[in-house]
């Protein structure tokens, strides 16, 4: 008869308390491997499919043949629809430049490897991901290499669910990121200008907001920092949200803010003001002043050069870039979009939104914040 154990100590519950956390990471590097090995035989699969050149060797019918037999050779496997193995013929073909399969070294003929190809610059590990994110890349990239191998690195460094690779997708943030106008070759480091290109975006994406109607910038800035955690997504990884209307003391005068962040991975603060109107030369004034006295007032030693990011409702990009010369100071101009009142199918045969905002903005009398 087995002896209840009725008293134990801290040693014996931390002990517990490790077996479970090894236990659960023994899981995730199991269904890991498991996936990588999938992936693989998927791989292999889409290019047996196109060397071997089936279609034309076997007829039109011979997809409908190759599933039915598959799927009667493995009852137990349910990767085998005609329309999967299409997805793996497209697998091979939009990755196959970058990657090669050679011989395992000291491995017995016939074992192969799967590696990144040499000189090539496969940015991800292909193999990493769930085949379902894969689908989604392949059905929303088409044939753009580039922009798959970007959401196939933007998954595994991010950790993206299925939900927020379609959300980045329909947002078009491989077309978004790092297209700010800024000084940053003039302004910053070579070691940091590059990454801090690399954060910004142009236009963000504030549909989260939910604003349909007429709004001035104290509403844009609650919202959005209502809907904070899809602020922070948009805004990219790295930003730590500081405060809203962060008041700075300079001398006798007080200033404030609109919203300040850290950026963990650049390691510096940065300061975003948001306008509901057209970009014009005084806002780049209020913004490097804002950055330099973040400088003063707010850097510690180990932090780098604070980023001013302005985002504006509209811009002449000739009047941004003549207003980023006039300063020292790095600063990034961005346009944000807001969700459409109406579905694509209509459009141009009703105002645009922001022909319609344009004109709310003339009628709105309550001062700026």
């Amino acid at each position: 008869m087995s002896k209840n154990i009725t008293v134990i100590d801290q040693n014996y519950k931390e002990w517990l308390q490790s077996l479970n956390k090894r236990y659960r990471r023994s899981q995730i590097k199991a269904a890991m491997k498991v996936n990588h090995e999938m992936l693989r035989f998927y791989w292999e699969l889409g290019k047996d499919m196109v060397e071997m050149n089936i279609e034309n060797r076997w007829g039109e019918g011979v997809m409908d043949a190759l599933s039915m037999d598959l799927r009667q050779l493995i009852p137990d496997a349910h990767c085998f629809s005609k329309t999967n193995l299409y997805y793996m013929k497209r697998f091979y073909l939009l990755y196959k430049s970058e990657v090669e399969i050679v011989p395992q070294v000291g491995a017995k003929i016939g074992t192969n490897e799967i590696v990144p190809q040499v000189g090539a610059k496969l940015e991800t590990n292909l193999f990493a991901i769930p085949w379902g994110h894969h689908k989604i890349i392949l059905d929303k990239c088409s044939n753009n290499l580039a922009k798959a191998l970007y959401y196939a690195r933007q998954t595994v460094e991010n950790g993206w669910s299925r939900a927020m690779l379609l959300n980045f997708l329909d947002t078009d943030l491989y077309e978004r990121e790092g297209k700010a106008l800024t000084n940053f070759k003039r302004t910053l480091p070579d070691e940091t200008s590059d990454l801090a290109q690399e954060i910004t975006k142009d236009p963000y994406n504030f549909a989260f907001a939910g604003i349909t109607k007429r709004y001035n910038e104290r509403l844009l800035k609650e919202q959005l920092l209502k809907n904070i955690t899809k602020f922070l997504l948009e805004l990219g990884t790295g930003f730590s949200y500081v405060g809203r209307e962060y008041r700075l003391q300079i001398g006798e005068t007080e200033k404030f803010v609109d919203l300040l962040f850290y950026h963990l991975n650049l390691r510096c603060f940065v300061v975003i003001e948001v306008k509901i109107t057209k970009f014009d030369f005084s806002d780049i004034g209020q913004i490097g002043g804002y950055v330099v006295a973040a400088n003063h007032l707010l850097r510690k030693e180990g932090d780098n050069p604070t980023i001013g990011l302005l985002i504006c409702k509209d811009k002449d990009n000739m009047v941004a870039r003549y207003a980023l010369e006039s300063t020292n100071q790095p600063i990034a101009i961005s346009e944000y979009e807001l969700s459409k009142l109406y579905p694509k199918n209509v459009e141009g045969e009703i105002p645009s939104i922001e022909e319609i905002e344009s004109r709310l903005t003339d009628y709105d009398t309550e001062p700026n914040i």
